[in-house]
């Protein structure tokens, strides 16, 4: 890949991520994202004017904040002639701000970018239905006594009761299946077993634990105010001590007798992340060597109900794209939403016949193996916060790359609404020449 077409990441950083109604619930997404960029223009040495543009991932966007990226990037301290926008591809929102970085960057708007993601699960707001805002509109435009009265009159129990905004994000409405649901399809459609999806969050919590003792996880995460006297400064989803057993005793939750829980799930979280990119060129001018660099991504589109096999169809795209192969990549990130989807992925990519029925070819795409794939554990314990994961797939697959010694790695993730995003990564250019 040619330094003209890739992207250099100079540096990245992240809060650490707090299961949703935890510890962060009481942080907006805005102040997640600027306590974010304000340290990582600290960690990177440079100013708030050093910054051209700021593109932020958010999929429940805030009520008090439109473009919540430029409110973070004015409250970071960027100048306000410098230029900011929000971009939201459901689940892939984060690395959707990579690619917007890079194109920004190809095309000569700017020089240099931040690029990330945040969400706040916990403040994503309740709701009415139409029926209850016509009511409580009438009663906010009632002007007399009488008037208001009358209108009170009219409420029944059922103009009190909200409708959950979350549960309506995370349903589809082409296919009107929430994102576990999806999930339960492909767990009947590949046969996987319950205990086969236990075992993998198991080992997902395991993988976390172990790179959470070593302080591998700190090395990306800051430390969040939550009050007066208290910070977070770890995440707060993976299980120590966790067993099959204890996942065992969990109920399905979105298919009676189905085998997807709140154990083998990714849990709703609260979190952000941003990185400082620019052009290989560029990236030369400072002390530090880059992190990595971003040389190739894809995008591809698949049903929504089989939303999880998203990664797949991206990734089968990028290798015809770039001629590559799953043997060339040293390390994976694919986003954990569902133990059901991540083997689901594993092993429509193993198959000869999925190969042949979706994408014409004559032989299965690879084998996504186990002993490469988010080493240090995955969304099932680290969690997913909507809008900022894709951000965070890169950060830790660059920093996995570098501690490793190693040079190439594949970063992928499903998207709600049928969708798959997947990214190269390389810690060095001129090996890939």
């Amino acid at each position: 890949m040619s330094r003209k077409t890739s992207l250099a990441v100079m540096n990245g950083i992240r809060t650490p991520f707090a299961k949703s109604f935890t510890t962060l619930s009481s942080v907006s997404a805005v102040e997640l994202a600027r306590i974010t960029i304000t340290e990582l223009l600290k960690l990177t040495d440079l100013r708030g004017d050093d910054i051209d543009e700021v593109i932020m991932g958010n999929v429940s966007g805030p009520p008090d904040a439109a473009n919540i990226a430029r409110v973070i990037s004015l409250l970071s301290g960027i100048p306000n002639d410098r230029i900011a926008h929000t971009v939201n591809r459901n689940c892939g929102s984060g690395m959707e701000s990579i690619v917007a970085a890079w194109q920004a960057i190809n095309e000569g708007r700017s020089k240099l970018v931040i690029a990330g993601g945040t969400e706040s699960m916990s403040q994503v707001p309740l709701l009415f239905s139409p029926e209850s805002q016509v009511v409580w509109m009438r009663l906010a435009r009632a002007k007399t006594l009488w008037q208001k009265l009358g209108v009170l009159a009219c409420f029944r129990p059922r103009h009190f009761k909200p409708v959950v905004a979350l549960e309506l994000g995370l349903t589809d409405p082409a296919c009107g299946l929430n994102m576990g649901q999806t999930a339960e399809l492909l767990a009947t459609e590949f046969n996987i077993t319950r205990i086969e999806q236990d075992e993998f969050a198991l080992q997902s919590h395991q993988k976390a634990e172990a790179a959470q003792d070593q302080c591998f996880l700190s090395g990306e995460c800051i430390e969040i105010p939550v009050s007066a006297e208290s910070t977070i400064g770890m995440d707060n989803g993976i299980r120590k001590g966790q067993s099959v057993e204890q996942l065992a005793k969990l109920r399905p939750i979105f298919k009676q007798n189905g085998s997807v829980t709140a154990g083998n799930s990714c849990p709703l979280t609260d979190g952000a992340a941003a990185m400082v990119v620019t052009s290989p060129e560029r990236a030369e001018q400072f002390d530090c060597p880059p992190l990595g660099y971003i040389t190739d991504y894809a995008i591809a589109g698949c049903p929504p109900d089989h939303m999880g096999l998203g990664p797949v169809h991206a990734t089968a795209k990028l290798l015809r794209k770039t001629g590559l192969s799953l043997q060339d990549f040293d390390l994976v990130e694919i986003n954990e939403a569902f133990a059901a989807q991540v083997i689901a992925c594993r092993r429509a990519f193993d198959s000869k016949s999925f190969a042949q029925r979706e994408f014409g070819m004559t032989a299965a795409i690879g084998e996504l193996r186990p002993e490469i794939t988010n080493i240090h554990g995955g969304a099932i314990a680290l969690g997913h916060p909507v809008g900022t994961t894709g951000t965070r797939l890169i950060l830790t697959l660059l920093r996995s790359l570098k501690a490793s010694g190693l040079r190439r790695g594949l970063a992928t993730l499903c998207i709600g609404g049928g969708q798959g995003l997947s990214m190269i990564v390389e810690t060095d250019l001129e090996k890939s020449k």
